[in-house]
C-alpha cells in the first residue's frame, strides 16, 4: 500500500471511531419520554402516572398505575434498562383490579440521573428513602430481574418490614455463578468505556461493580423474614439456573420460600412466552 493509500485508511478509521463515539452517546439509552408512554397506555385504557422524585437532590423517575388504595408491586428493572421493562405488567387488567403498580428508573438508567452509575449500596439508600413517598399502609410486594435481583435482595434487607414478599426473576446473586468477564474491568471508568453505546456504559460499569459486592451481600440474606418467590429458567445463559438453589438456601430465615423453575426457559422471563407464569405468580400473592 503506498502513503496516500496509508493516510487514507488512517483518515478512514479515525473519521469512523470519531462517529462512533458520537452516535454511541446518543443512542440505545433504552428509555421512553413520558409522554409516549403515556400515550401506549392510554391506547389501552390505562392511566400512567409519571414522577421525578428527588431524594436528597438525586432526581427517581418513577411511574404509577392503578388505584392506590391496593396493595403495591413495586417492579426494578435489571441492567441495561428502565422502568419500561414492566410496562407490560402495568397495563395488565387483572393486575389492575389486585394491585397499584410502580416502576422506577434505576440510578443511572432511563431518567434518573442517566449514566451516573452506583453500585447497590448507593442504590439501595436513595431508593430506600424513596419508599417513604410511595407506601401507602398497604403491603408492598418487591419484582426484581437481572441485576435488579441483588439490589432487590439488599432492599428488602435494608427495609426490615417494609415488604411482604420478594420475587426474585432470573437474579444474578450467587458470586460463585458469576462469570470473571475481566473485559469488563478494562471498560469500567476508563476512557474506553465510551466504545459502549447508551445504557451499555452504565450496565457494564454496574455489573463490573456488583460483581465485587455479592459476596458481602450474601450476608444480607439472612435477615429477609418475608415471604420468597424464585422464578428461574433452565435455560438461562446469562444467569445459570443455579442462582436459583443458592437464593433460596440462603433464605434461612424467610417466612416461605417457593421456587419455580421453567423449563426451557432463557434469562427473559418476565416477557412473553413466559409472561403469564409471572403473571399467575403474582396474582397468587397474598
Amino acid at each position: 500500500m503506498t502513503t496516500k493509500g496509508y493516510r487514507k485508511l488512517i483518515f478512514f478509521n479515525l473519521s469512523f471511531l470519531a462517529l462512533w463515539l458520537i452516535f454511541a452517546q446518543s443512542c440505545m439509552k433504552m428509555r421512553i419520554s413520558d409522554g409516549k408512554a403515556k400515550k401506549e397506555f392510554a391506547e389501552k385504557g390505562v392511566n400512567l402516572f409519571t414522577e421525578t422524585f428527588q431524594v436528597n437532590g438525586y432526581p427517581i423517575h418513577y411511574v404509577k398505575t392503578g388505584n392506590d388504595s391496593l396493595p403495591t408491586l413495586f417492579f426494578v428493572h435489571g441492567s441495561p434498562g428502565s422502568w419500561d421493562a414492566f410496562s407490560v405488567y402495568m397495563k395488565d387488567k387483572d393486575l389492575l383490579a389486585k394491585y397499584r403498580m410502580i416502576a422506577i428508573d434505576r440510578p443511572g438508567f432511563g431518567y434518573s440521573s442517566f449514566g451516573d452509575s452506583k453500585n447497590l449500596a448507593a442504590q439501595s439508600r436513595i431508593i430506600s428513602l424513596f419508599l417513604d413517598h410511595i407506601t401507602n399502609g398497604k403491603p408492598i410486594h418487591i419484582i426484581g430481574h437481572s441485576l435488579g435481583g441483588p439490589l432487590t435482595v439488599k432492599l428488602t434487607s435494608d427495609n426490615p418490614n417494609v415488604f411482604t414478599t420478594m420475587v426474585l426473576l432470573a437474579a444474578s446473586v450467587d458470586p460463585a455463578e458469576e462469570p470473571t468477564e475481566k473485559w469488563r474491568g478494562f471498560l469500567f471508568n476508563t476512557p474506553f468505556q465510551y466504545l459502549l453505546p447508551g445504557a451499555f456504559r452504565q450496565s457494564n460499569n454496574e455489573i463490573w461493580m456488583a460483581k465485587k459486592e455479592l459476596d458481602s451481600l450474601a450476608k444480607q440474606f439472612a435477615s429477609i423474614t418475608c415471604d420468597v418467590w424464585i422464578v428461574h429458567g433452565d435455560a438461562d445463559t446469562f444467569v445459570p439456573v443455579g442462582n436459583a438453589a443458592y437464593a433460596k438456601k440462603m433464605l434461612v430465615n424467610a417466612k416461605s420460600v417457593q421456587t419455580k423453575i421453567l423449563s426451557g426457559a432463557p434469562h427473559f422471563i418476565p416477557w412473553a412466552p413466559w409472561y403469564t407464569y409471572i403473571k399467575d405468580i403474582l396474582l397468587q400473592i397474598k
